[in-house]
């Protein structure tokens, strides 16, 4: 059995994994590349497999940096089952014909605009691939074992993070290796703690944060403050947030601080429709996650859902003072920009990030103190409040992945994966260092090994 790192290596995005044996092939995870133009290059660059080869894929969660490439995959020949989690599957019904529709329009934005280097631009799919798609999914229950191709088992434990996010753990004879997906955190608001897994040969582990601790800060009084003080000053508050997770939990915190009238009763708007969808499963799939259906009612009372795109361009033009939540969460695309555009050069304003920024998105040139980002072609000073609240993560630092990883006999080896250089680097050593385990090593886009 062979493992190929075809993504997530020096970076946290584009996760793609090839296992294969002498007669199967399986991808675990088909995301797509974000952040550095370099490494958004990649999701246009030929695979270093035949798609059509590909047996199956294994989905850890929904994220489009994990499910976002697999209607491209389809269109170069893959006519495979994706296995995935229920919810899972219920997200990227929502996620993925978003994720085509949006590039789409992005294309057509640019065509009008003039300011693509590729005449006409292009989208990498489109919204009817990504629904196409999604009749090659095959759902698969947790805490169960699954004979896929009659080769492999297949296991999925809960992971935390989103909705049905899962780690995987595949066996093929007497071999075993787990794919820890996204690990999410045992103290977040409104997910449920990873389950720890108890044994594997092999493992490959995510380090988002794997060269730092969440700051001990607490979200509320955190919010609190800057609401508030944008509010007095007349100015709007805009949360760019990843629309599934982080858009619930901006709510929940939102929904608590009105309720215990710690903020002004301004309005409050979700102007995102995939996050409008996210938070409408959300309400529907209570018993995955913390809320109980009291506080799911009140966050529905509370939100404005701004679905249309005449609603939307209504929103971008008001002065009065509001929060507007909106996707994307490293403001790569979406409605969220024409929000910042608008937004960014009044220092009234202010800016709200709720995790992680990968290098060179514009999320993380706003939070890196940049004075002016590009946006559809033109540069937009920066004079609003720019916040990063990384406590807000959905992804576990360095130290609670120890913890979650504490339980595991030491396996074979272990690969250290989606994060940028310095965190996975960072994150071997803290394996090495905690749990004593020796033979960890951190793979470069493209390498393989034998296992």
């Amino acid at each position: 059995m062979k493992i190929q790192f075809i993504g997530a290596t020096e970076t946290v995005t584009g996760s793609k994994y090839l296992l294969q044996t002498d007669r199967r092939t399986l991808m675990i995870d088909c995301g797509m590349f974000q952040g550095l133009k370099n490494t958004r290059m990649r999701n246009w660059q030929p695979l270093p497999i035949d798609p059509s080869k590909v047996d199956a894929v294994l989905l850890t969660h929904a994220h489009v940096d994990h499910s976002g490439y697999l209607p491209a995959l389809m269109k170069q020949g893959f006519t495979g089952p994706i296995y995935c989690s229920h919810a899972t599957f219920s997200l990227c019904q929502i996620l993925l014909p978003d994720a085509g529709y949006l590039q789409e329009e992005d294309a057509r934005y640019a065509n009008r605009g003039k300011f693509s280097h590729h005449q006409p631009a292009e989208p990498l799919y489109t919204e009817q691939d990504a629904i196409k798609v999604l009749k090659q999914f095959k759902v698969l229950n947790f805490h169960e074992n699954h004979t896929i191709l009659d080769d492999f088992q297949i296991y999925f434990h809960p992971a935390g993070h989103i909705l049905g996010a899962s780690s995987i753990r595949i066996q093929h004879g007497r071999k075993s290796i787990t794919f820890s997906g996204d690990v999410g955190r045992p103290d977040d608001l409104i997910m449920y703690p990873p389950e720890s897994i108890r044994n594997t040969d092999y493992l490959v582990v995510e380090s988002t944060y794997g060269d730092r601790k969440h700051p001990q800060i607490n979200a509320f009084t955190e919010m609190r403050d800057i609401i508030k003080r944008t509010v007095n000053r007349g100015g709007i508050v805009l949360l760019p947030a990843f629309a599934v997770g982080r858009a619930q939990l901006a709510l929940f915190i939102i929904e608590q601080l009105r309720a215990k009238k710690e903020i002004p009763k301004v309005p409050v708007f979700l102007n995102s429709p995939m996050a409008i969808s996210a938070t409408e499963l959300f309400f529907d799939l209570q018993e995955k996650h913390r809320l109980n259906r009291s506080q799911c009612k009140s966050i529905d009372h509370m939100v404005t859902f701004v679905k249309t795109k005449a609603e939307s361009i209504e929103l971008v033009t008001r002065k009065d003072p509001c929060i507007i939540i909106s996707a994307s969460g490293m403001a790569s695309g979406g409605r969220v920009l024409h929000h910042l555009k608008a937004l960014l050069p009044n220092p009234h304003n202010s800016v709200l990030f709720l995790g992680y920024q990968a290098a060179g998105s514009r999320g993380y040139n706003l939070t890196h103190d940049h004075d002016k980002v590009k946006i559809h072609g033109e540069y937009v000073p920066v004079n609003a409040e720019v916040h990063n609240l990384e406590a807000l993560s959905s992804h576990g630092d360095y130290q609670q992945i120890i913890n979650w990883l504490k339980p595991l006999a030491e396996p074979k080896k272990i690969f250290v994966t989606h994060g940028e250089t310095t965190a996975a680097d960072a994150m071997r050593g803290h394996i090495k260092e905690q749990l004593g385990w020796q033979d960890v090593v951190v793979p470069e886009y493209l390498d393989s090994f034998e296992l």
